[in-house]
């Protein structure tokens, strides 16, 4: 029986556009225009009589059918590109050494690489975990993933995930002593605070929150005090305080309840995570193969 395939290109726009969840980021990776790629989605959206997206003013939102069809389509055009490379002779195979900061491998990218283990056995994945900044050109680095504003001069950079800040604790908290009904009852429970946060990391601060709260007589000068994200949530998981978490880095911890947010109120983060590699490297199938598992698992955490 044939195969009933919508048109490649259509497949591409629509793929690029859901994990980058914006035409023009889309547009920038497939070298085309934006409204080409608006087109070639809407043109699918046509054939295959479901609505992909929601368009927003401030980007794009997949519909149930869009969140259901990309995975796959993601995972088939993966597949495309291995069987292409290994027709041309290039080897998807060898060394691949990721530098990244040390609370995001260790909530998030750990967790996940089994996954790319069993699909790319061949490839040897390196995480060198470390806060500071590689120099590609000087150091034998192939892909890295930032936290910050994205702007990395004389890389190739593209946004791998967003994240919201919100408070969070272990739920025997919620109970223990004075119950966590509101930020007032904080007066009455341990802070865990960021010693590394950012200057102009908002909301990582409790300071912000209390203020914003109306909450003065909170001494912030006490309370256990941590270097690494990884730690302070650990610390929280433990019961030992209430911490301003990170969505991105602790959505595996919310969804099985080590973790629950005892307020409802978020704050959108200033930093975002992105991947980087040098230019040239994009050539090399094993960082493309990565770079395209990434940005997977980056739209399944945003589905769910």
């Amino acid at each position: 029986m044939p195969r009933r395939l919508p048109p490649l290109n259509a497949l591409r726009a629509f793929e690029a556009a859901a994990r980058h969840r914006s035409f023009t980021l889309a547009a920038d990776e497939l070298s085309v225009t934006p409204a080409a790629v608006s087109h070639q989605v809407k043109g699918l959206e046509e054939l295959l009589g479901v609505r992909l997206f929601r368009r927003l003013p401030r980007g794009l939102r997949l519909t149930d059918q869009g969140r259901n069809y990309l995975p796959g389509l993601t995972d088939g055009l993966d597949r495309l590109a291995e069987a292409t490379e290994r027709l041309t002779g290039r080897r998807l195979a060898g060394r691949l050494k990721v530098s990244v900061i040390p609370s995001f491998a260790a909530r998030w990218l750990v967790p996940r690489i089994g996954d790319f283990y069993d699909r790319f056995p061949q490839i040897d994945v390196v995480i060198d975990a470390e806060p500071r900044n590689v120099d590609f050109a000087r150091e034998d680095v192939d892909v890295g993933i930032r936290y910050g504003y994205g702007r990395y001069p004389g890389l190739h950079v593209e946004m791998l995930l967003k994240e919201d800040l919100f408070p969070v604790c272990s739920p025997s908290l919620l109970n223990r002593g004075v119950p966590l009904k509101e930020m007032a009852d904080l007066r009455h429970h341990v802070l865990l605070h960021d010693s590394t946060a950012h200057l102009d990391e908002l909301w990582v601060s409790w300071d912000l929150w209390l203020k914003a709260a109306g909450i003065t007589d909170i001494d912030l000068g006490r309370g256990p005090r941590f270097s690494d994200t990884a730690m302070i949530l650990q610390a929280a998981i433990a019961g030992h305080g209430v911490a301003i978490g990170r969505s991105a880095l602790m959505g595996d911890d919310l969804r099985a309840g080590r973790l629950v947010r005892p307020f409802d109120i978020t704050r959108e983060a200033v930093f975002s995570y992105w991947v980087v590699t040098a230019p040239g490297s994009l050539d090399e199938p094993k960082v493309v193969v990565f770079w395209n598992w990434l940005a997977e698992q980056a739209a399944r955490d945003r589905a769910s």
